[in-house]
């Protein structure tokens, strides 16, 4: 996924937010979406051959900047391990919680233990040690799983949506759930309240789509800065891939 095509993702998403609160162009809204939303995952997630943006991430990228924390860039401090992670965090718990009311892909299949991490919450208001903690502990194969059945059940739940169901309001009693599940940390309260006004429109526009977008483009930074000034300061030495 070059420059050129990020920019056609965007104007793609403008489309998408145009669109999708109409009843009659459900199913157009629904097409992009699937489309929209299989470039943001590893192609491995939709079997698509178009090289995706998580595709650009993975591509060559060295498990010591994949774990590396702080990354002191810019608009970040935190690891690409965490950007992925909280990326697959947020989308399971908004998807399933808010939009579908059912299980979260987390509780679906031990991912916590899989993922040698103990943290359920989406990452939101997270110690500066926790994030060290889950930056050099979480488990590579099992997070790249893990992002693919989240994205699969996101496209699952999404196209089961019915011509109007967009406009809906969250269920409070949905709100509540984050909290009982442990999926928000108390003091990270304010996220809750954000989706709380949200539609389903308002949460695929966001969490399932340009979320995803803002945080794989920071991934994408931290990689090349990193990789290319190590591959400066230790001519062609490298650690090991990851892909």
């Amino acid at each position: 996924m070059d420059l050129e095509q990020r920019r056609a993702w965007n104007e793609n998403h403008k489309l998408l937010t145009e669109i999708i609160l109409k009843p009659n162009e459900h199913f157009r809204a629904l097409e992009l979406f699937l489309h929209h939303h299989a470039l943001l995952h590893s192609s491995k997630m939709s079997n698509e051959c178009i090289p995706t943006l998580e595709d650009v991430v993975l591509e060559r990228l060295e498990e010591r900047t994949f774990r590396r924390y702080p990354v002191n860039a810019p608009d970040t401090k935190n690891s690409i391990a965490w950007h992925l992670w909280h990326m697959a965090r947020v989308e399971d718990m908004t998807m399933n919680i808010l939009v579908a009311d059912g299980q979260q892909v987390l509780h679906s299949d031990h991912w916590l233990q899989k993922l040698n991490i103990r943290f359920p919450h989406s990452g939101n208001s997270m110690s500066d040690d926790d994030i060290a903690e889950l930056s050099s502990h979480i488990h590579i194969d099992a997070l790249f799983e893990y992002r693919i059945a989240v994205g699969k059940q996101t496209r699952q739940i999404i196209s089961s949506r019915q011509p109007g169901e967009f406009r809906d309001k969250i269920p409070d009693r949905r709100i509540k759930r984050l909290f009982e599940e442990n999926a928000i940390l108390p003091e990270a309260s304010g996220i809750a309240e954000y989706w709380s006004k949200k539609t389903i429109a308002g949460l695929v526009l966001m969490p399932a789509t340009r979320h995803n977008f803002l945080h794989l483009n920071k991934c994408v930074r931290i990689k090349n800065k990193w990789q290319k000034q190590t591959s400066k300061s230790n001519g062609f030495e490298t650690s090991s891939r990851l892909r």
